[in-house]
C-alpha cells in the first residue's frame, strides 16, 4: 500500500462506513431493513450504471466473467444484507457487530489465499486476532450471550457469520472483474444485480415491506436513505471495490478494525454517548491491528506485485472504450456537417 492515494482512499473509507452505521440505524427504526438497503443499492447501481453510460464506458460482459459477475454480486449484497438483518433480530447488536466485524477481514484474507489473491501472512493473522480482541473491548457494554443459548440466538449468529463470509468472497471473486473492467462499472453492476436480488427477498421475507413503498417516509429516514446512496454507496462502496483491486482483498479488509472506532467516537461526541477505559483500549488494539495489516508485511498478497499492473489493466479498458466513443461522436458529427 505504498501509493499516497491509496491511504487517503482507505481513510476516506473507514469515515464513511463508520457514519453509515448511524444512518442505517435512523433508518431501519421506521422502513423494513431489507427493503431499506435494497431500494439503497438499486437506486445507486441505477446512478452507477447511468454514469457509465454516459461516458460511454459500458463494456459487454459474457461468459464466464458475466457468470462471475452475477455470483459475486449475489455474494455481496443479496447474501449479505439478507441474512445479516434476519439474525439480527435474535442477536444484540453489540454482539452481532464483534462477530460481523471481526469475522469480515478474516474471511476477504481466507478467501484471497484460496483464490490465488493473497499469501499467508502471519503478521496479518496476528493483527485479525489483536483486531478481534479490541471489537470485543470497544463494544463490551452492549455484548450480550444469553440470547445464544436458544435454538433462534444460534441460528441467528450462524447467519451473521455467513453475512461476513458472504461478502468477503464475492468481494475476492470480485478483484479480477475490477481490474478488467473498471471499478465503477463492477459497482454499478453489482449494487444494480444485488440490489434487485435483496428487493425480491424483501417482498417475500419482510411483511410490511410492499406497504413501505407506498407509505411515505420521514425525513430522518429519507435523508439516511439519500446518505447512504450518495456517500455509502457511490463514495463508499467505489472506493472499497477500488481498494479491493488495488491494494488487496486483506488489506482493504482491514477498515473492519476502524469503521467501529468512527462509530463509536461519532456517537460520544454527539450524542453523548459514553466511551469507558475499555472502549480506549479496545480502540488502541483495533487501530494496532489495522496498521498491521496495512503495513506488517508489503509481500502477503499478490497485489503487492501485480496491483499497479491490475489496475492499469482496469484503466487502459476504460480509457480504450472511452476513445471508441469519441471516434463513434466524431464519426457522427462529420456525418451531420
Amino acid at each position: 500500500m505504498y501509493p499516497r492515494k491509496n491511504v487517503i482512499k482507505f481513510l476516506i473509507l473507514c469515515l464513511v462506513w463508520g457514519l453509515t452505521w448511524i444512518a442505517v440505524k435512523t433508518g431501519i427504526e421506521t422502513v423494513p431493513p431489507m427493503m431499506f438497503a435494497a431500494t439503497r443499492f438499486l437506486c445507486a447501481g441505477l446512478l452507477l450504471s447511468g454514469w457509465s453510460l454516459r461516458s460511454c464506458r459500458m463494456p459487454f460482459v459474457a461468459g464466464e466473467d458475466l457468470v462471475r459477475l452475477v455470483i459475486a454480486s449475489l455474494l455481496m449484497i443479496t447474501l449479505c444484507y439478507g441474512p445479516l438483518f434476519w439474525g439480527m433480530q435474535f442477536v444484540a447488536s453489540g454482539t452481532a457487530a464483534v462477530i460481523e466485524m471481526s469475522l469480515t477481514p478474516m474471511a476477504l484474507l481466507g478467501f484471497g489465499i484460496l483464490l490465488g489473491e493473497e499469501r499467508w501472512s502471519g503478521p496479518r493473522a496476528f493483527a485479525m486476532i489483536i483486531g478481534m480482541i479490541g471489537l470485543s473491548f470497544l463494544f463490551s457494554p452492549t455484548l450480550e450471550y444469553t440470547s445464544l443459548s436458544g435454538t433462534a440466538g444460534i441460528v441467528g449468529l450462524l447467519a451473521i457469520s455467513w453475512s461476513a463470509v458472504s461478502s468477503a468472497w464475492g468481494s475476492v471473486l470480485a478483484r479480477p472483474l475490477i481490474a478488467r473492467y473498471g471499478s465503477t462499472f463492477i459497482s454499478g453492476c453489482t449494487t444494480l444485480i444485488g440490489g434487485g436480488g435483496l428487493f425480491l427477498s424483501s417482498l417475500v421475507f419482510e411483511p410490511e415491506a410492499t406497504a413501505s413503498l407506498q407509505t411515505p417516509w420521514n425525513w430522518q429516514a429519507v435523508a439516511s436513505w439519500l446518505f447512504l446512496v450518495l456517500v455509502g454507496s457511490l463514495i463508499g462502496y467505489s472506493i472499497y471495490l477500488q481498494l479491493i483491486r488495488d491494494i488487496g482483498p486483506a488489506r482493504a479488509g482491514s477498515f473492519a478494525f476502524v469503521s467501529p472506532i468512527v462509530a463509536v467516537a461519532v456517537g460520544a461526541i454527539i450524542a453523548g454517548e459514553a466511551l469507558s477505559a475499555a472502549g480506549m483500549l479496545g480502540m488502541i488494539l483495533m487501530l494496532l491491528a489495522a496498521a498491521i495489516c496495512l503495513y506488517g508485511y508489503q509481500d502477503s498478497s499478490r497485489s503487492s506485485r501485480h496491483d499497479d499492473a491490475e489496475a492499469d489493466e482496469g484503466c487502459a479498458l476504460e480509457v480504450a472504450v472511452g476513445l471508441r466513443c469519441d471516434r463513434r461522436q466524431r464519426e457522427a458529427a462529420r456525418r451531420i456537417r
